[in-house]
């Protein structure tokens, strides 16, 4: 298949496409009780990176009707055939996060044999470990794996973990573990989940215990990631290239220089400035920032009547305003936020650059509930140079249902390659800058 290109033109710019997106899936299948899950754990642990995770079949089990319920309470309920498993929900789940996208993992409570209504949030992962009895059964799932994995081991190995773990970890009795077993589970493998060992790029005997082969994998991946991030490094060198041949769009608002901001600047970057002064014009440099930010929320024409009994002709705020600080230096814009607006909702995303490669990571997000309604959403950064971590903070915000002209991009200074390259591929976004540093 013919490689495309990770930026392709368009009228209005560019395409960034993050490092988390056309992500890896590692697929582990296996008998119940071969060691799957302890496979992809050591996996995880050998990787010891936060955009690695693991992804269970066991989520998506189908909801029970009341008579299927019954029988899966008296231990008579095939839980180990394909028809037990959502595969529709799989393989959409799965689409969703190769492209990048957010996805609602199901969760299964094996002591209630339903789903429960809550969904557990997943997004931004770079590498899936998926695992289960059928993970390389359905043929639309297959076509979406980069490496396939059996896992094997002797049955009665296996009967003896099952026991322990449905023992342990699901509240079920001896019994009726073992009249599944040989009523459904044995005979499942042999029909079902042997066949897989056929289509596998890998087969890993005595499971966790063969080191030589998790190391293999492990090796594998690591391949696949600084390939990655060689990509996603190079795009953003070509992106800059792009933007440097363009000029800044009238939706970045650089603060005119007035005698008042350049003095603001001249004690903000004073060494011999005291803490206390420091601090104090920053959160009021900060504050006029914000404050021209807000000229740019969406406003509806309202009538009040005054005190003495007059009509004015007003403007309220149309929508909520919200604001995702890019931590760590994002939170210190955050006090002339509250002063500015005292109730506003805010997030957080620590997207830092790696040492090494100089691309940026990310480690942690926490976006607000309902984001996507929000009229206008402001991003929080002191100091944007390169642009590389806005233009994944923006991605981030738009893969949550931001539309792209609600976001306002706010930084006391940028590069002026950072600020083109930002407003290359999303020309929609508003910038407010105090100013633009010298790049030489």
């Amino acid at each position: 298949m013919e490689s495309i290109s990770p930026f392709a033109s368009f009228t209005q710019g560019v395409n960034y496409s993050p490092p988390w997106q056309d992500l890896s899936i590692i697929g582990i299948a296996g008998c119940s009780g071969s060691g799957k899950t302890s496979v992809a754990m050591e996996i995880v642990k050998s990787l010891n990176l936060p955009w690695v995770v693991i992804l269970s079949l066991d989520s998506f089990y189908k909801s029970l009707n009341p008579e299927e319920h019954r029988l899966a309470h008296a231990n008579q309920y095939d839980f180990d055939c394909p028809d037990a498993f959502d595969f529709d929900a799989l393989v959409e789940t799965l689409q969703d996060l190769k492209k990048g996208k957010k996805a609602h993992i199901p969760v299964y409570s094996f002591a209630e044999h339903q789903r429960q209504p809550q969904t557990t949030t997943l997004y931004s992962p770079r590498v899936i470990v998926f695992d289960g009895i059928l993970a390389l059964h359905d043929p639309r799932v297959v076509d979406l794996l980069d490496v396939k994995i059996f896992v094997e081991a002797d049955m009665d190995v296996c009967l003896g973990r099952r026991i322990l773990r449905d023992v342990r970890d699901r509240g079920r009795d001896i019994e009726g573990i073992i009249k599944q077993w040989f009523a459904f589970v044995k005979p499942s493998y042999t029909k079902y989940v042997d066949s897989q060992r056929q289509i596998s790029d890998i087969i890993i005997p005595r499971g966790i215990e063969n080191l030589t082969a998790i190391d293999m994998v492990v090796k594998h991946i690591q391949r696949k990631l600084q390939e990655k991030s060689e990509k996603h490094t190079e795009m953003l060198r070509n992106l800059g290239l792009i933007a440097a041949k363009v000029e800044l769009p009238p939706n970045v608002y650089v603060m005119p220089s007035t005698p008042q901001f350049v003095g603001m600047n001249t004690i903000l970057q004073t060494p011999e400035t005291e803490k206390d002064d420091f601090v104090f014009y920053f959160d009021r440099l900060a504050s006029i920032l914000i404050e021209k930010a807000l000229d740019m929320s969406p406003y509806a024409s309202t009538t009040v009547e005054t005190p003495q009994g007059n009509q004015y002709l007003g403007l309220n705020p149309r929508g909520i305003v919200s604001a995702v600080a890019i931590l760590r230096g994002g939170s210190c814009l955050e006090t002339a936020l509250k002063r500015t607006i005292p109730d506003c909702i805010t997030g957080r995303l620590l997207i830092q650059t790696d040492e090494n490669s100089a691309e940026p990571e990310l480690h942690y997000l926490k976006v607000q509930p309902g984001i996507e309604d929000h009229s206008m959403v402001m991003l929080l950064d002191p100091q944007m140079t390169s642009g590389g971590a806005a233009l994944m903070a923006v991605r981030v915000l738009i893969d949550h249902g931001v539309q792209e002209d609600r976001i306002v991009f706010v930084t006391c200074a940028a590069g002026e390659t950072g600020l083109k390259r930002l407003t290359a591929v999303y020309p929609k976004i508003k910038v407010v800058v105090g100013r633009i540093e010298d790049e030489a």
